[in-house]
């Protein structure tokens, strides 16, 4: 319904989120035709990293409720600037890469940075 009055912003917040990859690919497809079709901008927010690179133009990374870093999708991919951002990047697994084969070890966020609550 809130689509039938074609909105100029469409807030979608974990729109594929536990779906199967069919599914998915076809919520994808309609907010495509919704951005191409309508010129409906959309602000989607998402975990999953496959579907930021699918489907994002710029990338807004949040950590303990305050952003940490804006990019352009081949920016944020390639060069990651926030330990945050790092530390998502380096969760992504890699052909032929392993933990083990790499010699490091993942490494907790220590660092608080404004707003975090660790307790």
């Amino acid at each position: 319904m809130a689509l039938s009055c074609n909105p100029k912003i469409l807030i979608a917040d974990e729109p594929t989120t536990a779906l199967d990859v069919t599914i998915q690919a076809q919520i994808l497809d309609l907010m495509r035709g919704l951005k191409n079709d309508f010129g409906t901008a959309i602000i989607l927010i998402t975990h999953d990293l496959g579907v930021v690179a699918e489907m994002g133009q710029r990338v807004m990374v949040m950590y303990a409720g305050g952003k940490v870093e804006e990019a352009s999708v081949e920016e944020f991919f390639h060069r990651p600037l926030h330990p945050y951002s790092k530390g998502l990047m380096g969760s992504i697994p890699r052909l032929n890469e392993s933990l083990a084969n790499t010699g490091e070890r993942i490494r907790p966020l220590r660092d608080n940075w404004h707003g975090a609550v660790t307790d």
